[in-house]
Order: structure tokens, then C-alpha cells, then sequence
């Protein structure tokens, strides 16, 4: 089970334990799936140890759980699978304990990536629940990157775009996914944005173009690693009106039946 991020510093694809810690890795899916963390930033880093992300507020205090998103609790308690942590591991961060090894404590939006291995003091403290599987070099470039005093890159690291390439859980009661992933981040990111000296951000029209463009190379990057498709550009000759995946079970007639609505059927092979 996968989730691929798109950051600003280049493309992540987390494996992710859902046996393990199912309830963490369903609530970051879900997460994932309504766009929660699209335009959040990478608020902490801390050279050969941790970049912290998953705040929308971008201040490493706020966030919630899906649960909270749909109305119920704000947090959820924390698993505790026996794993230890490495370069690339991902963590839900857990609040609320005293001790290492302590169990409890409570999970909302907030993880973080690992960016170095022999980081023991950090194993049964919070909820392991992936491992990025692709980008170790975009996480090295994360780990160089330079930061003011608090930890926070002076040039902001963007979560922009986040593909679910495979959810084995059922979706809760009330989850509502956006039509398409946001173009534009909200006003709050705007506003408390960091760019380099000199840059400005310029008055942006939404185009609905775009995002459906934008929308389609998700999609066939998603087939692509899936394997239904052999590249993400491939592209159907052009007497070709549309290309589909059919289920084994379909047959001819099928098909006949499905666009007889729309006129004569000449030809309908399977």
C-alpha cells in the first residue's frame, strides 16, 4: 500500500504498514484523500534527524485526525507496532507521553521523515507507519536544506499534491473527497508564506484547464506504477476515440448493450 507526495523538492512514494498500524495508516490515507495536507510545509527540520510536516497551520500545533475532520474526536490513540526507526521512516508523531517505550499517548495529522539511521532514542515513542520506498535523495536534500533558529527552512519545503496509489480501507461515515486536488494553496498559506529575497507572489487566475490537466498526470502516473500503463505519456493513436481497462468478465455483447444507446454498433470485439 503506497502514497506518493509531490514536494517541492521532489517526488516521496511511501510504503506504508497497514497491518501494523492500521489505524494510523487509515487515517493518513484518508487525509491524504480530501487533499488535508496539499500546500502544508515542512514547519521543522532538523539536520540528520527529523523533517516534521502534516501541520496546516504550519506552526507544529495544530492539525487533527480525520475523525476530528468529520466531527468526531480530534485526536485518536496512538499504536505502538515493534519497529525500529531508519533513514526514510515515516511517524506519526504521538503527544502525551513521559517516557520512551510508554504506551498511550494520541495521533493526529502531524509526522515526520527520518534523515538518518541509528535514531534509537526515537523507537517506541511515536507510531511508525511507513518507509519511503523512492526519493531518499529529495529527502537528503530536505536534510541539507538551511533553516532560521526554530528549525523552519528559510525557503519554504511544500507537501503540494499527495496520489493515494492503493487504500484497502472502506471510507468513514460522512468523507466527502474533493472533485479535483487544489491549484492555488489557501489564503492562510499565502500569508504566512517564506521566499527568497527578492521573490513576490503574483496574482494567480484559477484555470480549469489546468487542473484537469494537472488531474489526468496524477491519474496516469498512479496506472503507471500500478502497472496498467507502460508510461505515464503514452498516448492513443489518433483514430483511437478512447482507451479503457475492462474487467475480465466483460464480453462483446456486453459492450454492444452499454453503446447501443448511443447508435448503430458496426463492430464489437473483445
Amino acid at each position: 500500500m503506497s502514497v506518493l507526495i509531490e514536494t517541492s523538492l521532489g517526488d516521496l512514494v511511501i510504503d506504508l504498514y497497514t497491518d501494523l498500524a492500521p489505524l494510523t495508516c487509515k487515517n493518513f490515507l484518508k487525509l491524504c484523500k480530501i487533499k488535508y495536507y496539499n500546500f502544508t510545509r515542512i514547519h521543522r527540520v532538523e539536520h540528520n534527524y527529523i523533517a516534521q510536516a502534516g501541520d496546516p497551520t504550519g506552526t507544529g500545533k495544530g492539525g487533527q485526525s480525520i475523525f476530528g475532520e468529520l466531527g468526531g474526536a480530534k485526536y485518536f490513540s496512538a499504536e505502538h507496532p515493534k519497529l525500529k526507526h531508519m533513514r526514510g521512516t515515516v511517524a506519526m508523531a504521538v503527544s502525551g507521553l513521559k517516557a520512551q517505550g510508554e504506551e498511550g499517548g494520541v495521533c493526529g495529522s502531524q509526522f515526520y521523515f527520518t534523515l538518518a539511521d541509528g535514531l534509537e532514542t526515537l523507537d517506541g515513542r511515536h507510531t511508525i507507519f511507513g518507509q519511503v520506498v523512492e526519493g531518499l535523495e529529495h529527502l537528503e536534500a530536505i536534510n541539507t536544506t538551511i533553516c532560521d533558529a526554530d528549525g523552519r527552512p528559510l525557503r519554504d519545503i511544500l507537501l503540494r499534491h499527495t496520489i493515494i496509489l492503493d487504500d484497502p480501507f472502506a471510507d468513514p461515515p460522512g468523507l466527502m473527497p474533493p472533485d479535483h486536488s487544489p491549484l492555488l494553496p489557501p489564503q492562510e498559506y499565502l500569508d504566512g508564506v517564506r521566499l527568497e529575497a527578492g521573490d513576490t507572489l503574483e496574482p494567480v487566475e484559477v484555470d480549469e484547464a489546468e487542473i484537469r490537466k494537472r488531474d489526468a498526470r496524477a491519474q496516469a502516473l498512479t496506472l503507471e506504477m500500478l502497472g496498467d500503463l507502460p508510461y505515464a505519456d503514452v498516448k492513443p493513436a489518433d483514430n483511437v476515440l478512447f482507451v479503457c481497462k475492462l474487467n475480465p468478465a466483460t464480453q462483446s455483447d456486453d459492450l454492444r448493450t452499454i453503446f447501443a444507446r448511443f447508435g448503430e454498433i458496426l463492430s464489437c470485439d473483445v
